[in-house]
């Protein structure tokens, strides 16, 4: 048996099977009749990459989950987190065994601290939704997944179509309950073509790379005129936030060899499980061309995507980056409404509480809290022609001068060069912006950070350059 391109190597628990605990008319001899159960899990590998594979088949059961199913996902979990494997959910799924009642309802509740038990063991977990994935399934375990794909005109969602029509008296909307509706809503990070769902699971489990492409018209990493004979502070912000110089999406795909994304709702933030000279890490880019405009400014969903990959980062033990080029966060009503100030507290409370290494490299703008959110690393970089603010000069003239003419004079004021910050002790190097050489120099420090950095020194620096002025 294979699914997407897995060879299964053993079968797990093939001959467990289940009672009928309702005395449900005619369920006992299906139960009889049936060859096997809804759910197929096993040992499998994919180009001699070991995985634990949770299969569920909609030709069985309707790929329901009842008390045999749940206790298949559920050992098949354990037996993961054992033996530090990933674990590949493939669904096709009609929900809970409605024949089981209760009893198949609270698997819900087994699988999903199954799964957070193999999750906290750091192993990862990867699912690819076929058609139909709805249900119980999916509002329990199969959900937990850190990279999700769907299929290509999948029906997805919590409710099948039937039973949106029973309980709101209309038939789902064309826009609504497939995989193309999961993927505008950021909650799954793939719509694959039929003949795509190996390779993309070749890529995800590494044994393929994928590199990270951006789309036209789009400036190059490192062939930027850089920061030159730029001096002062206003000439520096106007440099930093040129049309024509490279954003964090840039720079990410330029230091990466390959790139799964992790996708949002929102496109100012882009996170990815990625390769950086031969080494996995998490790699979160900020993008301030992502309208074309060069201002794109991140808004409350923005910020929950960089928490997931945050999140997922300290699950799998693997170092963090940030890229961080931003004028700042959103500020509009539209942002104020979706909580923008929790979120950006709740991005700088994960970085601040982050297990691992973490590196940030400001590869343009560092606009105030919307920037600080994603800077406060172990090591903190600032691009030639950068500069890290605690406000747009701007906003500092309308708040100080009740004008904004007066920004340009503020700029210097500010201290926001990386020369500033660098005798401040704010950050820890400079880099080249520019060049054919740029995108190694950089990449080589990163990787220099992620070996000698320790977990903490992001407190011990802001607490040092705090001390003296005290």
């Amino acid at each position: 048996m294979t699914a997407w391109g897995l060879r299964l190597v053993r079968e797990w628990d093939a001959d467990l099977r289940g009672g009928d605990p309702l005395d449900f008319p005619g369920y006992s001899r299906t139960l009889k009749e049936a060859e096997a159960e809804s759910v197929t899990t096993g040992l499998a590998e994919l180009d001699g990459c070991e995985v634990a594979l949770i299969q569920t088949r909609f030709d069985r059961f309707g790929g329901t989950m009842g008390a045999v199913a749940g206790e298949k996902v559920v050992r098949a979990f354990g037996r993961a987190a054992a033996g530090s494997l990933p674990v590949v959910a493939v669904t096709a799924t009609g929900g809970a065994r409605l024949q089981e009642g209760m009893i198949a309802l609270v698997q819900m509740a087994r699988t999903v601290a199954a799964r957070a038990r193999h999750a906290a063991a750091g192993q990862l977990m990867v699912a690819v939704y076929d058609s139909p994935t709805t249900g119980g399934v999916y509002a329990s375990w199969a959900s937990l997944a850190d990279i999700r794909a769907a299929t290509a005109g999948a029906t997805i969602g919590f409710g099948g179509p039937r039973v949106v029509e029973q309980v709101t008296g209309q038939w789902p909307l064309l826009t609504s309950h497939t995989a193309e509706a999961a993927y505008d809503a950021g909650l799954v990070d793939r719509v694959l073509p039929p003949g795509t769902e190996t390779d993309w699971l070749r890529v995800v489990l590494g044994r393929r790379e994928q590199p990270l492409t951006l789309g036209p018209r789009r400036p190059e990493a490192g062939g930027y005129p850089g920061a030159g004979d730029i001096s002062g502070g206003w000439a520096t912000v106007q440099a930093a936030r040129s049309t024509t110089r490279p954003s964090g999406l840039e720079w990410a795909a330029a230091l990466t060899t390959s790139w799964t994304d992790l996708h949002g709702p929102a496109p100012v933030i882009r996170a990815g499980l990625a390769r950086i000279g031969g080494r996995q890490a998490i790699v979160v880019a900020m993008d301030r061309h992502a309208y074309m405009d060069g201002n794109a400014r991140p808004g409350p969903d923005d910020y929950r995507l960089a928490q997931r990959a945050i999140r997922l980062a300290s699950q799998l033990r693997l170092p963090l980056l940030t890229l961080v080029d931003t004028p700042g966060a959103d500020p509009g009503p539209r942002a104020e409404a979706g909580g923008i100030a929790g979120e950006i507290a709740r991005t700088l409370c994960l970085m601040t509480e982050f297990p691992g290494v973490s590196v940030s490299v400001c590869v343009g703008e560092g606009g105030s809290g919307g920037a600080i959110a994603l800077g406060h690393a172990d090591r903190v970089f600032l691009l030639s022609g950068s500069v890290f603010s605690v406000i747009g000069p701007e906003a500092a003239a309308v708040i100080l001068e009740r004008d904004a003419g007066h920004a340009p004079q503020l700029a210097d004021a500010l201290g926001l060069t990386g020369t500033s910050l660098l005798r401040l002790g704010l950050v820890d190097d400079l880099l080249p912006d520019a060049g054919a050489q740029a995108p190694m120099v950089i990449r080589t420090a990163v990787l220099d950070a992620f070996d000698t950095a320790r977990p903490g020194d992001r407190a011990t620096r802001v607490d040092s350059a705090t001390q003296p002025w005290l």
